[in-house]
């Protein structure tokens, strides 16, 4: 049931990001991380006051708006906490989204931002495999200049080796990405191992 809840949420997300302009919800698991940084996890508060209706969730904290139903006032919460734990996925799926995060949005050529594509190491025609282990985040520039050639040839070099990385990795370089809107009630969470002032 938890697996069905988290997938719809992924999936709204995805379809719907409009939703989540006005007084998100920060979604923690039952160990008070978030289910994910990048996106950071997120619900529209209609989804979790619905949520702690059906006693999916508790509600951490709350924003200052309320809504109305006919005969109830209810504050919108701005973070809950699955009452269920939400395994993480062990396995990371080989995305052009999960790449440039690996890759810190940046070129493993020249580390420049922006225009960002991708780029065979060994390349293709030269039998090289579209895998975590051949394929890199790369700007325009550096993915044109190298063409076909091998990297030893192309008097290029990449600023470290391409890897599959664990999820857990995967996470932690999410957090180095903050959304443009971070609610104050969501900092303990978002940063919780943040070396706390005395």
């Amino acid at each position: 049931m938890v697996g069905l809840m988290r997938n719809e949420f992924r999936t709204a997300f995805v379809r719907e990001p409009q939703n989540l302009r006005h007084c998100p919800a920060l979604v923690l698991n039952a160990d008070y991380r978030p289910l994910s940084y990048y996106p950071l996890s997120l619900w529209p508060w209609q989804d979790a006051i619905k949520a702690a209706w059906l006693d999916r969730v508790d509600i951490i904290a709350e924003y200052e708006e309320v809504v109305h139903s006919p005969s109830t006032e209810i504050r919108i919460p701005s973070v809950v906490v699955l009452k269920d734990y939400v395994k993480p996925q062990k396995r990371v799926a080989f995305t052009r989204f999960n790449l440039f995060l690996r890759d810190e949005f940046s070129c493993q050529y020249c580390g420049a931002r922006g225009d960002l594509t991708f780029d065979h190491v060994v390349p293709r025609a030269r039998g090289g495999v579209t895998s975590w282990e051949n394929v890199v985040a790369a700007c325009s520039k550096c993915n044109l200049k190298k063409g076909s050639q091998m990297l030893s040839r192309s008097g290029m070099s990449l600023i470290k080796p391409p890897r599959q990385p664990a999820s857990e990795q995967l996470r932690n370089q999410g957090r180095k990405f903050p959304p443009n809107h971070l609610h104050e009630s969501w900092m303990d969470f978002l940063y919780w191992d943040a070396e706390l002032e005395a």
